[in-house]
């Protein structure tokens, strides 16, 4: 009996360590990979979504309705046309000059209504900028002026608009005193970013005749910028996690400092605007919140008691105002009509007319990154991480170099130190995997900017680009689980002591470093799984 009772005990064991063997078979092959992975992929979800904002903004619930299809300024004079005669003159700024070009109606009778010209981000040169409108206003008996921007004080990272504004008022102290022209009719044009700008002149300077804004962005720059994106990105009909960039993008401390004046607030000065305005917009126009912005004007300006507002929206035109490349029906007689007619075209009925706008959304304050709102931190910590993956190989043959030297002088017995077969491979491949997902993102990123900017759609681009982003950042966990796992495996094997310390080191700055990656890679929304 006892003999029998060994024997059953012994088939026991062995049917335990035959399943103990199969089930350590199966999860040390596809299996544990898939779900490992699969983990991995989930908590980098769940890290990616507390890690910043999301992207959930407002819609507009406040339509501005129009109160005329027509854009015609009423009052306006019947228009003549003049030879135009153009002269360059030189504009003295605070410690520089500037070039200007002022172009003027030949043989209008009477002193003559005056515009100097304040430039958008675009445009920088008085020679070449706004060529159209002050073709046609001079032709109608307006001097307009372009002076070149100011470019030693005027940077991406660095922009005063109180300080331009104060630079722009000098080209308006000129052409106050050129001849021909009436010092009391002098007003100002500004566009796009010029029209953060106007509002601080209008108010430091109330004997300016008139203001003109044209895509005017009203809100911050940071608001607008991410107006903006989030306009071009839905036009594009990019995948819904796309959006959860925008956010952490705008609303973060950009790297290297700076950008002081993403956050100006030109309310202050629009509620000191007291000069008869004209408000241009046109309805397509997907980087300015055209609806909000009329709103705001009408609202800032009748809290310095102005009534005298504008409002005209033209068909389809862009942010230049143009319709396939050409200027906007009635756009420059419009202008010339208004500034001509002033000031019984001050206050034009209807006050909103044109083409009826649309906006979906409000442009609103960007909500701050939780974790990772200093741009130099990010950047920073990719740096470390791409650092740590290029100090692997580093130390591999540094680590080869020193058991060479300890070789050659009968110091290393039998403790011959390495990593185990396949180790380095994986190695690699976790480095590279991370790596070329990262760059996967970036190319994407760009395609769809370049994409959005020009209006254009490409599903291959943005849809199937981020399908492709996504499944470079699943095999690169994948990467890093087959690496972590055939890692743990030689190590219960043969121990520590068996790799040496410096291709311990390597072997963990490529864990390391891929982890990093794959941690900024679920930020910026790759691992999405809708949380």
């Amino acid at each position: 009996m006892l003999i029998a009772d060994t024997e059953d005990d012994s088939r026991v064991v062995a049917r335990r360590r035959g399943v103990r063997a199969f089930v350590d078979r199966r999860l040390t092959g596809p299996y544990r990979l898939v779900a490992s992975t699969a983990l991995g992929v989930v908590v980098l979800a769940i890290l990616g979504a507390v890690m910043g904002p999301q992207w959930d903004p407002i819609p507009l619930a406040d339509p501005l309705d129009v109160q005329s299809t027509s854009t015609a300024i009423t009052n306006a004079p019947a228009l003549q046309t003049y030879p135009v005669t153009t002269n360059m003159t030189t504009v003295q700024l605070d410690g520089v000059t500037v070039q200007a070009k002022v172009s003027a109606p030949v043989g209008a009778p009477g002193l003559r209504p005056g515009v100097v010209f304040l430039h958008g981000a675009g445009t920088g040169k008085g020679a070449t900028a706004f060529s159209e409108q002050t073709a046609a206003m001079a032709a109608a008996g307006i001097v307009t002026m372009v002076p070149d921007k100011r470019l030693d004080t005027y940077t991406t990272r660095h922009r005063d608009y109180v300080a331009m504004a104060a630079d722009y008022a000098r080209s308006v102290e000129v052409l106050r005193h050129w001849t021909g022209v009436d010092p009391a009719k002098v007003g100002i044009y500004a566009e796009s970013e010029g029209a953060w700008i106007a509002p601080v002149m209008a108010a430091d300077d109330p004997s300016l005749a008139f203001v003109i804004l044209t895509s005017d962005p009203v809100v911050p720059p940071r608001e607008q910028a991410a107006f903006a994106a989030d306009n071009y990105l839905r036009n594009t009909n990019v995948p819904h996690g796309v959006f959860r960039a925008i956010p952490r993008a705008v609303g973060m401390a950009l790297p290297g400092g700076g950008f002081e004046y993403a956050d100006f607030d030109v309310t202050p000065y629009q509620r000191r605007m007291t000069q008869p305005v004209l408000v241009n917009y046109g309805t397509g126009d997907a980087s300015m919140p055209i609806v909000q912005g009329a709103e705001q004007i009408l609202r800032d300006t009748a809290i310095a008691g102005n009534g005298d507002v504008t409002v005209r929206y033209y068909a389809g035109a862009n942010h230049g105002l143009k319709v396939d490349d050409v200027m906007a029906p009635d756009f420059l007689t419009n202008l010339s009509g208004w500034v001509l007619g002033l000031p019984q075209t001050a206050g034009a009925q209807p006050t909103v007319a044109g083409d009826q706008p649309t906006q979906e959304f409000v442009a609103a304050p960007v909500p701050e990154p939780r974790w990772l709102r200093d741009g130099d931190v990010v950047v920073g910590t990719v740096l470390a991480a791409f650092g740590l993956l290029l100090l692997a190989p580093v130390l591999v043959a540094g680590a080869r170099v020193v058991d060479s030297w300890r070789s050659r002088r009968g110091r290393i017995g039998r403790a011959v130190h390495r990593l185990p077969a396949g180790v380095p491979l994986r190695m690699l491949l976790a480095g590279l995997a991370a790596t070329l997902t990262v760059l996967a993102l970036v190319w994407y990123i760009v395609s769809i900017a370049r994409l959005a900017l020009d209006y254009e759609h490409n599903d291959w681009v943005v849809k199937g680009g981020w399908v492709a982003v996504r499944l470079f950042g699943i095999a690169a966990v994948a990467a890093l689980v087959v690496l972590l796992q055939r890692e743990r495996r030689e190590v219960e094997r043969t121990g520590w002591g068996a790799v040496g310390v410096l291709r311990t080191v390597a072997l963990w700055s490529v864990v390391v470093g891929s982890a990093v990656l794959l941690v900024v890679l679920a930020y910026w929304g790759v691992f999405q799984l809708g949380i």
